[in-house]
């Protein structure tokens, strides 16, 4: 295994995600603690386009396995890449996103080079040659740290928990081309249509600021306070699942467990309880404010700040406040 960390970057609208940047920058200081150099990788078609950029932001060489059959996410298609370029780079470490990509491809890549993957990590650490991750446990309530025993050593790497390093355009490196040479005939899997969520404004995973609202707020109309604080701090809206099992508000809006995990600056949990479950995805966040009439809640807990109120005696006040300061 060569003395090189692999980060696996995403293209999404033709743009690098935020996440590639954040990993990179993790990535050089762990490269600086321990010798390792840093490498960027990018799968998919028409991704060759966005490898400068991975050298600029990080990365002392780019691996770009650009191809017609990667214009989709497909699993054995995907793999078949991730293997090829493993093979050709050999390194110590590989990084990806904990992204819907990174989830997947992750663990199936380390089964096939029968190696081990810590999933969402939030820490990263090079001791005694080996990768540490620090993981959320038992839904949040403590932090597992782990280590993979063979290499390369996998990990996914959760959504700003790094910081990404200042882009440096005069950053040069070496762009080499893998040729995926996909296997057509061992594809099990077809994608046949993509249906996307129509959303408005700053994507929830990417969200400096998350307002989220749970089922204490009533009912779906209530929901409009949550849209108008959120607009008002600039950012996105959350549910808790038991709001979007209603039918309250959408899918895509759930924080939690088996939802989209956050990790803001700024967490505004309103009417939400703390559950276990909606606190593993949003522990991350460096301040969590809540806003609850129920002072035993286990919200509070986890709260850098909390108010035990009725919310709708709250957020009017709390809106003109933010809209004021912000000159609105």
């Amino acid at each position: 295994m060569a003395n090189v960390i692999l980060v696996v970057g995403e293209v999404a609208d033709g743009e690098l995600i935020p996440l590639t940047g954040e990993m990179l920058g993790a990535a050089r200081k762990l490269a600086g603690a321990s010798g390792h150099t840093v490498a960027a990788a990018l799968l998919g078609s028409g991704v060759e386009a966005k490898a400068q950029e991975t050298i600029a932001q990080g990365a002392d060489a780019a691996y770009v396995v650009d191809d017609a059959a990667l214009a989709e996410y497909n699993s054995d298609a995907y793999l078949q890449a991730a293997l090829k370029l493993i093979e050709q780079v050999q390194p110590a470490i590989v990084l990806f996103g904990q992204t819907n990509l990174g989830r997947d491809l992750a663990p199936r890549l380390a089964f096939h080079l029968n190696t081990g993957v810590i999933m969402d990590t939030t820490e990263l650490a090079i001791e005694g040659g080996r990768l540490h991750g620090t993981r959320p446990a038992y839904g949040g309530n403590a932090r597992a740290v782990n280590v993979v025993k063979n290499d390369p050593q996998i990990a996914t790497v959760r959504a700003k928990s790094q910081d990404a390093a200042a882009p440096d355009a005069s950053r040069q490196g070496q762009v080499t081309k893998v040729d995926a040479a996909i296997d057509q005939s061992a594809l099990r899997i077809k994608v046949t249509a993509r249906k996307g969520v129509e959303a408005e404004g700053v994507r929830l995973e990417d969200a400096d600021v998350v307002v989220s609202g749970g089922r204490g707020l009533g009912g779906p109309e209530n929901f409009g306070g949550i849209e108008q604080l959120a607009g008002a701090l600039g950012g996105a809206v959350g549910a808790s699942r038991a709001v979007c099992d209603l039918g309250w508000r959408p899918v895509s809006d759930q924080v939690g467990l088996t939802g989209k995990v956050v990790s803001p600056t700024l967490y505004i949990a309103v009417a939400i309880s703390g559950a276990s479950q909606h606190m593993a995805g949003c522990s991350g966040s460096k301040n969590i404010v809540a806003i609850n009439k129920d002072a035993d809640a286990n919200i509070f807990k986890a709260s850098r700040f909390g108010i035990v109120e009725d919310y709708a005696k709250i957020l009017p006040p709390l809106i003109e406040a933010v809209k004021k300061e912000k000159g609105g």
